[in-house]
């Protein structure tokens, strides 16, 4: 389990675990945007929710509602553990 000030990507966070979005590096351009367009933005407090039985996809909570995303995407994904 990661501890509060570290910074590590998403997908290493275990459930229960909060974290605020530092940057997104995703290199697919599509699927960056549509991230994004879900809410997914720098700044973001993201709680992870759910993990699939086979460790994808992961189950994130966000601005209020769920949103499952691929691991190797949340690899990609830099933030800052707070809870």
């Amino acid at each position: 389990m990661k501890t509060i000030g570290e910074n590590c990507s998403l997908s290493e966070l275990k459930i229960g675990q909060t974290a605020v979005v530092k940057s997104i590096n995703i290199v697919n351009k599509d699927v960056k945007r549509h991230l994004l367009d879900m809410g997914l933005t720098k700044g973001t407090n993201v709680t992870i929710k759910k993990i699939a039985p086979m460790g994808d996809p992961i189950d994130i909570l966000l601005r209020g509602y769920e949103l499952a995303i691929r691991k190797s995407d949340l690899k990609q994904i830099e933030v800052e553990v707070i809870k």
